[in-house]
């Protein structure tokens, strides 16, 4: 029997919804197509689905890529990419107005409203994305022939706005997999981030992985062994005393990575109560600002995050389409807030406690 030696993605726990398997075939198998032999080793995984694997680039036998018919032979060392939703109870689909910036018959991008849960989940089992959109592509072939959920093939928070893609076919489901795992997507968010960055651009690498105390919470790790490697690459777009807007890219899409990135940097999220974003961490100790900074978290009660564009190659076209995305109204008044701030109220260099002590205990507290 074959031996898996890997399984790179684990759909739980990664932003991206795909599954990277790695086997090599025994000395004593017997020339069979790849799309048998695979549909028979790995659950869940239909002939169709294979050969849209193959169709898409994304089964490859000693680092080629081949077609379903080809056939394997001893000691082959195939690797296939497959898009993996995770598994729900029941879907069931609900009339929710939709933000659609774009749709055709293969793919559907939506611009996910900030509180809306993405998918099913325990204590979530209603008003999600894809309850939505269950609603909205309830007449799809590939939604009623194959009785399956709408093709999800990444993911953001609850409280993160943006960009989604949807697959709405097999065929586009794997190929979007394929570029999310090539990390060929090309993804760019905006962050209100507190302090002062001293750089205009950096990146922020680690491996990021479950905290020890709370396996709700992520953090950064020195060691390969208790996280997956990530990297973000950050822009200075917008300098407001003492919070600052900036561009992050993905290479990777790990969860939580770009909170627990600027988290680890110093310059936590603005607004982020699980990643100590939530109280004046920089500014002044004077009770007129901290009850400006109040009223910012009133407005805007969530992380300061949004998936802004999205670009990727069509899964059917092979054009190279590219999307943006506005950001939501909290974001916006929250920051001509600041805009207004860092103009009419002074900056005292002498008054200006960049990290006063009660800031400093609470961060220090959650560091832990």
């Amino acid at each position: 029997m074959q031996e898996f030696l890997e399984e790179d993605i684990d759909a739980q726990e990664e932003q991206e919804l795909y599954e990277h398997f790695r086997l090599q075939v025994d000395k004593g198998q017997k020339l069979i197509r790849i799309d048998k032999f695979l549909m028979n080793r790995i659950e869940n995984a239909s002939r169709t689905k294979i050969q849209a694997a193959a169709d898409a680039g994304s089964v490859l036998v000693n680092d080629k890529p081949v077609k379903s018919s080809y056939k394997i032979k001893p000691l082959d060392l195939i690797s296939i990419v497959l898009p993996t939703p995770p598994k729900d109870t029941e879907i069931v689909p609900e009339d929710i107005p939709l933000n659609i910036i774009y749709e055709d018959d293969d793919v559907l991008l939506v611009n996910k409203n900030p509180g809306m849960v993405v998918h099913p989940g325990y204590n979530n089992v209603s008003g999600t994305l894809v309850n939505a959109l269950a609603f909205h592509l309830q007449n799809e072939d590939f939604i009623k022939e194959n009785n399956v959920r709408p093709g999800l093939v990444h993911r953001i928070d609850k409280n993160t706005s943006g960009i989604l893609v949807i697959a709405k076919n097999e065929t586009a489901m794997t190929h979007l997999a394929k570029q999310f795992f090539d990390h060929s997507i090309e993804r760019s968010y905006q962050a209100l981030v507190w302090g002062d960055l001293a750089q205009d651009e950096g990146t922020i690498t680690g491996y990021i992985g479950r905290s020890l105390r709370d396996r709700k919470v992520f953090q950064m790790y020195d060691d390969p062994e208790k996280g997956k490697w990530s990297v973000t690459h950050y822009k200075v777009l917008e300098r407001l005393g003492y919070v600052t807007l900036i561009e992050c890219r993905l290479e990777t899409g790990r969860t939580h990575q770009i909170r627990v990135h600027l988290k680890s940097i110093g310059h936590p999220i603005f607004s982020d109560s699980t990643y100590g974003g939530d109280y004046a961490v920089k500014g002044t100790t004077f009770t007129k600002y901290k009850q400006f900074v109040e009223n910012c978290f009133a407005l805007m009660p969530r992380q300061g995050l949004h998936a802004k564009s999205l670009g990727f190659i069509h899964p059917k076209t092979k054009e190279k389409l590219f999307f943006n995305s506005d950001l939501p109204a909290d974001f916006s008044a929250v920051l001509d807030k600041w805009r207004t701030y860092v103009q009419y109220v002074p900056m005292d260099n002498d008054e200006d406690v960049a990290l006063d002590k009660e800031a400093k205990k609470l961060l220090n507290q959650k560091s832990k």
